[in-house]
């Protein structure tokens, strides 16, 4: 038996009035993620505890099962672990944005999606600014890095910053006074910075600031494999989700122009996943694109990035199996909602769909909040509901 789990991240959507009432996922033309619905059974999901914030990282482990009450520490530890970096005991990891201020507010979240090149030049020179300190920067992809600060004190970071575009950094500023410093102290390194003299004559937005959010240690989980008896891998062109797969001991794959974006190399992780399965029992794949979309508010974006998900990745793998294995069982979902009205998480329950190449239904339904809520079906992730639906 082969399993599969399919995450289209920030999927879910609100009714969106200029379009009919319909959400992204009923806008979009996705005739193979239907097919998984209509074939299997459906429902909705919650994979956001109570009081949790909504994010990829508590999602992550909770479609995997793993209680994030019981196993996150903070963001941060999982990009470094999903980097590579390795962490001490006395380490805490904070994600580290590159952000763009204006007038004492927070105007854009990613610096403008700073390429990968100008970001590492950044992070070089606040390595070089900061370097007195007990800290350390490292770059990740384009505005996603991440600040190791040697610490045995408790320290918290200040809020997510695509939650606080437009607020004033004064009073979202974090509590502690050493990364209150950093965060203020990066925008004199980096105003006028090379970089940004050049993405200023370019018309870019200037990368000015760094925020720092999301802070903890090094988490300790059970592996994969030890929970349900299965060799997994995981696919993603962000280091968030990296990080959460080695942290449970599944292999990470890495796959050429992944990107995180709109842009990503769709075809290369189907055909990345479906070699992977020749060696694992389990793989999941996940694609950034929609919910990147969804945080510049831009509905047409997102809705071809569901149908590129839907085409390049879904299409691909249920092709794959089909011809390859006699018993195979996938999981499509969202991890969250990002509605593109609000450009946010948010938390409610989401659609999903399994499908059973042994025991195929004929429910006729379509992959989308709607379709789901008309189910009876309602779980819990992160009380390894799903996980026992998929592997029972």
């Amino acid at each position: 038996m082969k399993y599969v789990i399919l995450i289209g991240d920030g999927m879910a959507d609100y009714p969106i009035a200029e379009y009919g009432g319909r959400t992204a996922l009923q806008i979009a033309h996705t005739p193979n993620l239907d097919s998984i619905a209509a074939g299997g059974i459906c429902g909705l999901v919650r994979t956001i505890p109570p009081g949790m914030d909504a994010g990829s990282d508590i999602a992550t482990l909770s479609i995997l099962g793993y209680d994030p009450a019981r196993y996150y520490t903070g963001r941060g530890p999982l990009e470094a672990i999903g980097m590579g970096i390795p962490l001490g005991d006395g380490d805490i990891v904070f994600r580290c944005n590159l952000i763009t201020v204006s007038d004492g507010k927070i105007v854009d979240y990613s610096g403008g999606h700073i390429s990968d090149a100008d970001a590492k030049e950044l992070i070089e020179s606040l390595n070089a600014a900061f370097e007195s300190l007990s800290v350390r920067f490292y770059p990740g992809v384009s505005y996603r890095n991440v600040m190791v600060l040697n610490t045995n004190e408790d320290v918290n970071g200040g809020a997510p910053p695509h939650d606080i575009i437009g607020e004033e950094i004064a009073a979202k500023l974090p509590e502690n006074p050493l990364l209150r410093d950093i965060i203020l102290g990066s925008r004199q390194v980096l105003e006028h910075h090379i970089v940004n003299e050049r993405r200023a004559a370019e018309k870019k937005s200037r990368a000015n600031m760094v925020w720092l959010w999301s802070g903890g240690r090094k988490p300790l989980m059970p592996e994969f494999e030890d929970m349900y008896g299965v060799t997994g891998a995981m696919i993603s062109g962000v280091y968030l989700v990296k990080g959460v797969a080695r942290c449970v001991g599944m292999d990470v794959i890495d796959v050429p122009g992944a990107t995180g974006y709109i842009d990503t190399n769709y075809e290369g992780k189907a055909e990345y996943a479906l070699r992977s399965l020749e060696q694992s029992d389990f793989v999941l794949v996940h694609v950034e694109a929609p919910d990147e979309a969804a945080h510049s508010g831009d509905i047409e974006q997102k809705v071809k990035a569901i149908e590129n998900f839907d085409r390049l990745v879904v299409g691909k793998i249920l092709t794959g199996l089909e011809s390859e294995y006699a018993d195979y069982k996938v999981l499509a979902l969202p991890d969250h909602y990002t509605p593109t009205s609000m450009q946010v998480h948010t938390r409610e329950p989401v659609p999903f769909a399994i499908y059973d190449s042994r025991n195929r239904s004929h429910s006729g339904a379509a992959f989308d909040e709607i379709s789901a809520s008309k189910s009876p079906l309602r779980l819990n992730a992160y009380r390894q509901d799903l996980m026992r639906y998929l592997f029972q």
